[in-house]
This record gives C-alpha cells, structure tokens and sequence, in this order.
C-alpha cells in the first residue's frame, strides 16, 4: 500500500521579541487549532512565526506517524514528485510561514547562494543552509513594511536636508546606484551620538518639507520608540526605503539581497528554503552583521514602490473560478489563495509536484482525489502537506474559508 498524499501536519511556533502578544497573534491562534498541539496560550508572551514545512530547525510533524514531514519525504520521494526531486534535490524546495508582528523585525536581507556558501563555511552555526532566500509576504491584515528604495531623483531631494547631508560623499553628490551604496554605508557605521543627533534633528523639520514623504518625522518617532534613537535602521528604513501600508491580500516580493523590514500586522510568508539573514537595524549592535559585507551583498533593485508590489492573477489550476494565484520571478514555489463563501465549492487541477496548504479562516471539508480517496476537516489553522498530482475539491461550511497553498512544480 502506498503512501497517503494528503498528510495532516502539527507545526510549531517561534516566540521572537517583536511578535504579537497572546491570543493577539495569528501565528499562535493558527498553530494552537492543531491536534496534538502543546501550545498554550499566554497573554504575556509574545508569539510572532509558525513554520510550515520541512526546516529542521523548526519541523513540521506529520501527525499520523509522528515522523517530521522530512523524515517522511524522504521514505516516500513520490510525494514530492520526480520532476522536483530532479530540479532541487528532494525534500520541499520552499518555506511557508505565518508571521504576527507588532514592532519591527531586524532591517535585513537575504544572502545569495554564492554568498551563502560562503558564509555556511565560515560559519554553519548561523549560517545553517547554502541556498538563497527570494521571499514574498502576502498581507492578512493590514500590513505595514519597508521595502525596496526610495526613487534615485527622490533621494536625491531628501539629502538636502542639512541633517542629511553628513552621510553624503559630497555636497554636490547625485544619487545612482554606486552612490547610494557609499551613502547606505555611512549611515549604517555612523555611530551613536551621530544618529541620534540626525534622527532628532530631522523631527524638528516641518511635515510639509519632507514633501510626499511627509510621514517621515512621525514614524522616525515611532520606530526609536520601538528600539532606540541610536538605531542606524531608523534613518536607512524612514528616510531611504519605500513604506507600504498593505490591505488583505496584497503583497509584495523581496529578491535575494533585497533590504526590507516588516512592521507590523499578519503575513502569510513564503520563500525559497533557507534561513540565512544578515542583519544591521532594528535589532541590538551586538547582532548586528559586518556592514561592509552587508553593504557588498545589498540589492539596488526596485527603485519604484510599485517595483517591489507582486500582482495576482485568476489561477488556471481553478475548475470553478475561485483560486486566484501569486506567481514571483523565480522557480521555487507560486502560492494559490482560494477563498469561499458559505456552500461554495472549488476544484484544483492536480499540481505536478508538492504543496502545502494552511486554513487561515473559517472552516470546511476536502476531498482528495486520490488512491484513498479520503476526505479531510478543514479548520482554522489546519495545515495539511498535499502530495504531486492530487486533485482537491474544497467546500465551505458556515461562513467564509480562506485557504493558501505554496507549490513547487
């Protein structure tokens, strides 16, 4: 007898500084839904990731066996699917995540392979994987980030301001790539005294002068609130990075070594599989990466706001025009977002490889069209792994059900 193909999965949840608290966070009140789940609830602590997949250092377990989805993968490589096993190497080629955040994660990016391997010799403690980390976030409440650059001619602009001008090469400076790098790092080695005399200098100015960026003196306030006035991230994020405030559903996608920062609200993140971050902002100096290096690896790319946004599309895996689809530049995962009113049904064709699927609201049933032809609950939080070539069959019952999946094919 074969493998089943729809596997219930128990996943864990990660209890960083900058989470949600109690049952605030999503993250906690998905993974805590969950048979067999150990978490409880408290309102003190802070909950802020649950991971879905394949990650050893935070595995999913398939709760019918009690193996970690890894260990079952790799008895069962058909589930995975040949055509995957051949491009990646086994296992699931992406990482999903359910992100809940109340203040700022650490301002970052993600090193590239080459990179990557690099530092996962240097030190594979922390540098835990050699693969890179292209990623999107797809907005599940009102989502507010950091992301991508300013536009050249609008930095240009914001520079003359005389607090600013310290960081440039010179006074005549004129922004392009090359030039921004050299500004990037002045402003991530400039010490303490001299940022926060920037940062406190730069509220002082009237609103009206920062122009369509007239929110940069209150949210310089807010993020020293959140870490300190001596932040380097304060004035790299507010005053040379692109702010998004998201609504349901939109997203944005982050290239490898793309800086970005996420605020505050709840995502459903994916990304290719790996764990590997260089950080220098909204985090203590002491966990702060080497600037140079950071500044070496960053990505000049988007300079637009609308550059860094990932548009959706009618899913053509949908037999009832339900599933709507979020395709990135890259060729680890799409995600399909599939959402139901009450009594409404829909079909996925079947996927030529692995997915994983998380229930982010309301509730239901699924069937799989498979050798079991078995039919599974579907609840909030209820995160099943689906094996290549399964066609679902979704239904709603008692109000709406929002369903995701990330694929590989």
């Amino acid at each position: 007898m074969g493998a089943d193909s729809v596997l219930q999965l128990r996943c864990k949840c990660k209890y960083d500084a900058w989470g949600k608290k109690g049952h605030n966070s999503l993250a906690a009140r998905l993974a805590s839904q969950q048979p067999g789940t150990d978490l409880k609830i408290e309102d003190h602590q802070t909950y802020s990731e649950m991971w879905m997949g394949t990650y050893p250092s935070v595995p999913s377990y398939v709760i019918a066996t009690g193996d970690t989805l890894e260990e079952h993968l790799n008895k069962y490589p058909e589930l995975v699917g040949k055509k995957i096993v051949e491009k990646f190497g086994g296992g699931l080629p992406f990482l999903p995540k359910i992100l809940s955040m109340d203040k700022a994660l650490p301002l970052q990016i993600h090193p590239d392979r080459e990179l990557s391997k690099q530092l996962n010799k240097q030190d594979p403690e922390k540098f835990t994987d050699t693969n890179h980390k292209p990623e999107i976030a797809i907005a599940l409440s009102q989502f507010e980030l950091f992301a991508g650059w300013k536009p050249l001619n609008d930095l240009t602009k914001l520079f003359q301001h005389k607090p600013l001008q310290r960081f440039l090469p010179t006074p005549e400076t004129h922004f392009n790539d090359a030039s921004l790098k050299r500004v990037a790092q002045n402003l991530l080695e400039a010490d303490e005294k001299t940022v926060a005399e920037t940062l406190n200098e730069l509220t002082q100015i009237p609103e009206k002068e920062f122009g369509k960026y007239s929110y940069i003196p209150k949210m310089l306030e807010r993020v020293r609130s959140q870490y300190s006035e001596f932040d380097n991230g304060n004035l790299m994020a507010v005053v040379c990075m692109n702010y998004f405030v998201l609504h349901p559903g939109e997203s944005v996608y982050v290239p490898t070594d793309g800086m970005h920062a996420y605020l505050s609200g709840d995502i459903m993140e994916c990304m290719a599989r790996s764990d590997n971050v260089l950080n220098t902002g909204f985090c203590p100096r002491p966990e702060r990466d080497n600037i140079p290096l950071f500044c070496e690896a960053l990505s000049f790319w988007p300079h637009e706001p609308d550059e860094a946004l990932l548009g959706r599309h009618p899913s053509d895996k949908s037999l009832n025009g339900k599933t709507i689809e979020y395709a990135p530049p890259i060729s680890e995962f799409n995600v399909l977002a599939t959402h139901l009113s009450a009594g409404e049904k829909e079909k996925i064709k079947p996927i030529n490889g692995p997915s994983i699927l998380v229930v982010t609201s309301g509730q239901g049933r699924m069937s799989a069209k498979a050798s079991e032809g078995k039919s599974h609950d579907l609840k909030e939080g209820y995160v099943y792994f689906v094996g290549c070539g399964v066609e679902l069959e979704f239904e709603a019952s008692g109000g709406n059900l929002d369903v995701y999946r990330p694929y590989a094919e």
